[in-house]
């Protein structure tokens, strides 16, 4: 009895030995003891975000939805003057604002575009635009009270081609410099298509850190001169300044500051606006692209 007892011990200890051996072997799926992720919580979505609305709402400091407003969502402001506007249905989101040889003019200093609070900046929108061959566009321009070129100059050069070309459109900003200048990009090669019913994403993003000033279209970089340099090359926010959408000042009457025509009020569709106090990183530049052509 007594080694039959023995026995059973001795195989009961093995056996153990057998199963702590094997739980060590185990592999552990999870190493790191990630949170369980749920698909459920995707579904829907598009680059994580269910709305454009989610891309870095804490840096969005100006927003145009144009959705029956032309205000500036964020402060609340109405524009001072508008000329050849209207609400028209089919937007990014919602409805957009379509211009006939006309514009949006805001006199007012907004408080995001102020000297101290606007260093960095990405502008995003979406336009329906046609070349001319005759005129520039001024997609938008945060202006300055008696001068021509303004803090940032939205170009598109509408006159470079006659409005059968749709495959190339070339856009031009400028931003005025510390150093009392003006620094530009240009899509010389890459081009975006466009036409009266397409809509196309078009967005800037300036660092103010770094002096890097790049042009995305439909969600890929086509700036050929992105390096504008630091020191008296960075941006600066000249106060006191004013926006106006779909021109400058010699398009708006009573306003005009030079003889020079070489930029007419805009005539396509406009929707989307929103300014960052940030240069967006890339994959969020993408992201709000992918949300706006699913109309999120």
């Amino acid at each position: 009895m007594k080694r039959s007892i023995q026995k059973i011990s001795t195989l009961s200890f093995i056996l153990a030995g057998l199963l702590l051996t094997g739980s060590a072997c185990k592999k552990d799926g999870n190493p790191n003891n990630l949170p369980s992720v749920s698909a459920d919580q995707y579904a829907g979505k598009i680059d994580g975000y269910s709305s454009s609305d989610e891309v870095f709402p804490e840096n969005l400091v100006a927003y145009w939805s144009f959705d029956d407003t032309k205000s500036e969502q964020k402060s609340g402001t109405a524009p001072t003057q508008t000329a050849n506007d209207a609400f028209v249905a089919g937007g990014v989101r919602g409805k957009a604002i379509s211009l006939t040889a006309g514009y949006l003019y805001y006199a007012n200093q907004f408080s995001a575009f102020k000297t101290d609070s606007l260093k960095s900046f990405t502008i995003s929108t979406w336009v329906k635009i046609l070349n001319n061959g005759s005129k520039r566009t001024m997609l938008l321009q945060l202006a300055r009270p008696g001068l021509f070129t303004g803090n940032i100059n939205f170009h598109l050069n509408t006159q470079s081609f006659p409005a059968s070309n749709t495959s190339t459109l070339r856009i031009q900003p400028t931003f005025a410099t510390v150093g009392g200048g003006t620094q530009d990009n240009l899509n010389s090669s890459l081009s975006p298509t466009i036409g009266a019913d397409k809509w196309t994403h078009i967005l800037l993003t300036y660092n103010g850190t770094t002096g890097v000033f790049d042009i995305w279209a439909d969600a890929v970089k086509v700036g050929a001169f992105p390096n504008r340099g630091v020191g008296n090359n960075l941006f600066k926010s000249n106060e006191p300044s004013e926006f106006i959408i779909g021109s400058n000042y010699n398009g708006i009457p009573g306003k005009s500051v030079s003889a020079d025509v070489s930029i007419a009020p805009m005539t396509g569709q406009i929707d989307e606006i929103r300014i960052y106090n940030k240069a967006l990183p890339d994959a969020f530049i993408r992201a709000l692209f992918n949300l706006g052509k699913a109309n999120k």
